[in-house]
């Protein structure tokens, strides 16, 4: 029993940073994907009607939280095996089970809606493109400026109607001159980069996540034996 202990506190404990290093990571995407320049000009230009800005918070509240408990799952553990402790351990099991229980909700959302994020970026494109078309604001040319500066691109193709003077306008000098690439595709192909890497963090951190539970639960059944042989084997003489 002992030796059994002994192996599951070593995994625990590579289990335990392993999380906490995800934890970190998920908090850093999170900040980078509300504070990142791609992301807040698109975020700033979106309308209200516009799905786009509620998705923009809600992934960085979540994720920041989901990052928490993974962190706190991780002290927990690492304590809970230094001081083989029955309630730290039981503590670590449910900041485990609490980060399971975001995690899957997340991995589901991000396959079923695949393509909402996608979809609301690029209406807010189509919107500032088509306010600027029409020279009905200049405000609005600055903003589509800075979206084909942030994203390299340049305008968009359509076989409808003339719309250099808008590229002219707005895109900067060398994708002008080269035929610059379209911004509806550069901004998919970014977003699908992105999606995919948050997407296998999450599946790294549902395995880790299942294993600190198995491991946990585990430690908590060796301590609570471990203590009871203890007990059993201690006479007092009177």
């Amino acid at each position: 029993l002992r030796c059994g202990m002994r192996t599951t506190k070593c995994q625990l404990l590579v289990t335990s940073l392993c999380v906490m290093l995800l934890g970190l990571s998920i908090a850093t995407v999170s900040t980078v994907t509300h504070y990142g320049l791609h992301f807040t000009l698109i975020s700033n230009v979106s309308l209200d009607s516009n799905a786009y800005r509620i998705i923009h918070h809600t992934a960085f509240y979540f994720g920041i939280c989901l990052s928490m408990a993974l962190i706190l799952a991780a002290l927990l553990s690492s304590a809970a095996t230094v001081r083989e402790s029955q309630c730290l351990t039981a503590m670590g099991f449910f900041c485990f089970a609490l980060a399971f229980c975001g995690l899957i909700p997340a991995a589901c959302w991000r396959y079923t809606h695949s393509t909402e994020v996608e979809d609301s970026m690029m209406d807010v494109y189509d919107f500032v493109y088509e306010e600027v078309r029409r020279n009905t604001s200049s405000f609005r040319r600055h903003e589509l400026t800075a979206i084909h500066e942030a994203f390299l691109c340049c305008g968009k193709h359509s076989p409808f109607g003339d719309t250099t003077n808008v590229e002219n306008k707005t895109c900067p000098p060398s994708q002008v001159h080269d035929e610059g690439r379209d911004c509806l595709r550069e901004i998919q192909d970014f977003l699908k980069k992105h999606m995919d890497f948050v997407f296998s963090l999450l599946g790294v951190a549902i395995g880790f996540t299942v294993y600190g539970m198995i491991l946990t639960s585990f430690l908590w059944f060796s301590i609570h034996f471990s203590s009871n042989l203890y007990r059993k084997g201690k006479y007092i003489l009177r």
